[in-house]
C-alpha cells in the first residue's frame, strides 16, 4: 500500500475524531491555527488534506449564535465552488480517471443525492441570465471534462446547504414557507461548476424548490466587481504581487530540482512542466485517492507532491507579509462588500428583499475578501469554503444593529481588522453594523494608504 493510499484510507475509513496528524473533528474545520490541535511543524499533508474537504460527518458550525434578544434579519453567503476536475493536465500522462456521472452506490454520497438529480432534471426551462441558461444543471460525464464539479463537490454542498437550512431557516425562520423570488439574490460566474454548486446548495437549503421562483444572475468577473471592474491602480497591485511569486520561485532551488526530476519523468522541458501548473492535477489525484501518473522513465511521487505545496504553503505566509496582495484585496474585494453592505443597510430599513444572498464563485473571488477584512490568518480557500455574513437586530433595541461573520463555520468576527478591538472599546456582545459599514466606506481606503476616500479615486490616483 502507497503512502497516499494509506493516507486517504486513513481518512475515508477511520472516524474523524481518531484520525492521526491532529484531524480529529475539533481540528479539521480550524480556521485560525490551533497550536494544541495542530501539528507543531506545517505538514503538506495534513494541509492538502483540508483542502480537499472530504465529506465526512456534519461538522458542528457557529453559525446563527447570537445572545437571545437579538433576531436573524439577513444572511449573504459567499462560497467557494466544490471538489472539481483539473483546470490543466501534466504533459504527456494520462488524465486522472475520475467519473463525473452522479451514483447514488458511490462514495461520497448524500442522502438528497438522488432527488437533487431528479430535480435538476426538471430545471430545463429555467430562466438565469444568460449565458447561464445555456449550462448544465449538474455533472454528467462518465470521464469527468477539465474543471467539471465532481460527485464530491456536490455532496460538499448538499452538505452546506443542509446545515444552512437546519439553522436559518429551521431555527431561525429566515424565510417564510411562501418565499419569493425577490427574498432570494442569487449570482454566479459562468463557469458549470460555480452554477451547480450554487444549485446543490440551494437544493441543500430548500429542498424541491419552485423553479419558477429561482433566478441566478450572471457575473462575469470573479472579483464579482459588476460595474465597478476598472480599476489600474489594484492591477498594478497584483503585477507587484506576481513579481514577488515569481522571486520566491527563483530562489527554491529544492523547488526547482523537483519540477527538473518531474520534466524529465514526463520527457519535456522543465518550463513547459512548470507552465502547467501540475499541483492543480496532483491535488485532483491526492484528493481522490489515485495514484500518482508514471512513464516509463518512472512515477511522479509523493516527495514531489510535498515539496510542491510546501512552497504553496510558504508562498501564502511571504504574501501576507509583504502586503502587496492586501493592496490587491482591498481595491479587488471593494465592489462586493459594498453591494453587501448596501443590500444589509436597505435590511435595516424594515425591506424584506434579499434576505439571503448567495454568490458562487473561486477561490480567486474568497481569498480577496478574506485579506481584505484583515483575516489574515485564515487558510486558503478549500473546496466548498463557505464564507458567511450575518445581519442581526437587537430586539431590545430596535434601531441597532450588529454583524457577525463565520469562515467554514468559525465564527471570525473579532479577528477582522473592524472589529478585532470591540471587546476593548464596548461592553456589546456583537460587532456593530456602522463598524463594518465605515470599514467599507471609509477605513479600506486609509488601509492603502491613500487620502481618497472613494472607489473611484483610490482606483486611479497618480503616483503609485
Amino acid at each position: 500500500m502507497d503512502v497516499l493510499t494509506a493516507l486517504l484510507l486513513l481518512v475515508h475509513l477511520i472516524p474523524v475524531s481518531a484520525a492521526k496528524n491532529g484531524v480529529n473533528s475539533k481540528s479539521r474545520k480550524r480556521i485560525m491555527p490551533d497550536p494544541v490541535t495542530e501539528p507543531p511543524v506545517t505538514d503538506p499533508i495534513y494541509e492538502a488534506l483540508l483542502y480537499c474537504n472530504i465529506p465526512s460527518v456534519a461538522e458542528r458550525s457557529m453559525e446563527g449564535h447570537a445572545p437571545h434578544h437579538f433576531k436573524l434579519v439577513s444572511v449573504h453567503v459567499f462560497i467557494r465552488h466544490g471538489d472539481r476536475y483539473p483546470l490543466y493536465v501534466i504533459p504527456k500522462t494520462k488524465r486522472p480517471e475520475i467519473d463525473c456521472t452522479l451514483v447514488a452506490n458511490r462514495k461520497p454520497y448524500h442522502p438528497k443525492l438522488e432527488a437533487f438529480v431528479s430535480h435538476m432534471a426538471k430545471g430545463s426551462g429555467a430562466s438565469f441570465e444568460s449565458p447561464l441558461n445555456s449550462l448544465p444543471l449538474y455533472p454528467n460525464h462518465p470521464l469527468c471534462e477539465m474543471g467539471e464539479l465532481t460527485q464530491t463537490g456536490v455532496v460538499q454542498h448538499l452538505q452546506n446547504g443542509q446545515l444552512l437550512r437546519d439553522i436559518y431557516l429551521k431555527k431561525h425562520k429566515l424565510l417564510p414557507n411562501d418565499w419569493s423570488t425577490d427574498q432570494l439574490y442569487l449570482e454566479t460566474t459562468g463557469k458549470s461548476r460555480t452554477l451547480q454548486s450554487g444549485l446543490a446548495l440551494l437544493y441543500g437549503f430548500l429542498p424541491d424548490f419552485d423553479w419558477k421562483k429561482i433566478y441566478f444572475r450572471h457575473q462575469p468577473s470573479a472579483l464579482f466587481c459588476s460595474g465597478s471592474c476598472y480599476c489600474p491602480v489594484r492591477n498594478q497591485y497584483l503585477e507587484k504581487e506576481q513579481r514577488r511569486q515569481y522571486l520566491l520561485r527563483l530562489k527554491n532551488s529544492q523547488l526547482e530540482r523537483t519540477y527538473g526530476e518531474m520534466a524529465r519523468i514526463v520527457d519535456v522541458p522543465t518550463k513547459q512542466l512548470r507552465a502547467a501548473n501540475p499541483i492543480d492535477s496532483m491535488l485532483c489525484h491526492f484528493c481522490h485517492n489515485v495514484s500518482f501518473p508514471c512513464t516509463r522513465n518512472g512515477c511522479v511521487a509523493m516527495e514531489h507532491f510535498k515539496v510542491i505545496k510546501t512552497h504553496q504553503i510558504e508562498d501564502e505566509r511571504e504574501r501576507r507579509e509583504k502586503k502587496l496582495y492586501l493592496g490587491y484585496s482591498l481595491l479587488g474585494a471593494h465592489p462586493i462588500l459594498n453591494q453587501t453592505v448596501g443590500r444589509m443597510q436597505r435590511a435595516t430599513e424594515g425591506r424584506k428583499e434579499e434576505v439571503f444572498a448567495l454568490y458562487s464563485a473561486h477561490d480567486v473571488t474568497l481569498s480577496p475578501v478574506l485579506s481584505a477584512l484583515g483575516l489574515s490568518e485564515a487558510r486558503f480557500p478549500r473546496f466548498a469554503a463557505r464564507l458567511i455574513f450575518e445581519l442581526w437586530q437587537d430586539r431590545e433595541k430596535p434601531s441597532e444593529h450588529a454583524v457577525r461573520i463565520l469562515y467554514n463555520g468559525v465564527d471570525v468576527t473579532f479577528h477582522t481588522s473592524f472589529c478585532q478591538d470591540h471587546h476593548k472599546r464596548s461592553p456589546k456582545p456583537m460587532c456593530p453594523l456602522e463598524n463594518l459599514v465605515r470599514f467599507v466606506k471609509r477605513d479600506m481606503f486609509v488601509a492603502l494608504g491613500s487620502s481618497r476616500t472613494n472607489y473611484y479615486d483610490a482606483c486611479h490616483r497618480e503616483g503609485f
